[in-house]
């Protein structure tokens, strides 16, 4: 069975996100490794690092996700943004890799009226550089898809695969599969017949391998929109028998699916019982 969990603060200290995930009922939980909306994040001591990984083993958090700094654009035309984004990724890894967090999830890139393929071109480039300055990690690192708004890359799964092919280092790279993302940008998973569909074009173009982590989400937007805006599960325009359908999905089995809708903790709690209840 996939590991059910959302997304979590790390207030006060990243020591506090397994009590808080377990509170709420997570079998897996994600986080910000430091101030999403700064470009350097706070040390982490060696004491704050030992007490989370008691508390992971002690809430028995299956699995632990990092995302990125919503600052970062690995594909920037600009110059100093782009030796901003490089360096605070080389962090993201770096954190990750000192808390033993196996997977980070990241938006790709915008590409800011230069053109897709040359953001794609940037994101690779970016990336092997990341990966060379840690290069004693084993970190994997997740591309998003994403709905495609504004000038954002990553929408399509043939993006995502350019990226692989033109990357160095092909075997770090993997992949978040976002529901209200892919449904926004066109893959209508909310049937049956789609949902086989887009994932076997994902299987075609990518490979199923690479899929790693699931965000949960409905959408406030309908299908094709290329507009993100995430919901509460069933009360958006993908209702809930898709996420039904994906927590009973044997080739998601034992992978974490994590839920990043609006709402407070007590509604993470009544999706996080919904989509346990939901699993066969």
């Amino acid at each position: 069975m996939p590991y059910i969990g959302c997304h979590v603060s790390i207030s006060n200290g990243v020591k506090n996100a397994p009590l808080r995930g377990h509170k709420l009922g997570c079998e897996a939980i994600q986080i910000f490794t430091a101030n999403q909306m700064q470009w350097r994040g706070a040390p982490i001591s060696e004491k704050s690092r030992d007490t989370y990984l008691k508390e992971i083993e002690k809430h028995d958090i299956r699995i632990v996700v990092s995302h990125d700094s919503y600052l970062i654009n690995l594909s920037s035309p600009d110059p100093g943004k782009l030796a901003l984004s490089r360096k605070a990724f080389t962090e993201e890894i770096q954190r990750s890799a000192f808390l033993k967090i196996p997977y980070i999830v990241f938006h790709p890139g915008s590409h800011m009226g230069k053109g897709d393929d040359a953001a794609l071109q940037t994101i690779a480039e970016s990336l092997d550089y990341c990966i060379e300055k840690v290069p004693d990690t084993d970190v994997s690192l997740l591309l998003e898809i994403t709905a495609g708004q504004g000038s954002n890359v990553g929408y399509k799964f043939e993006h995502l695969r350019t990226i692989i092919d033109r990357n160095q280092y092909p075997s770090r790279l993997g992949i978040c599969f976002d529901t209200c993302h892919a449904f926004a940008a066109g893959y209508d998973i909310v049937n049956e017949v789609g949902y086989n569909d887009t994932f076997q074009k994902f299987d075609d173009i990518i490979g199923l391998d690479r899929l790693k982590v699931f965000h949960l989400n409905d959408s406030k937007k309908p299908l094709g929109s290329r507009v993100d805006r995430h919901h509460q599960l069933g009360e958006g325009f993908m209702g809930l028998d898709i996420f039904y359908r994906l927590v009973n999905d044997e080739r998601f089995a034992n992978l974490p699916m994590i839920l990043e809708t609006p709402g407070d903790e007590e509604h993470y709690a009544r999706e996080i019982q919904i989509l346990k209840d939901a699993r066969k």
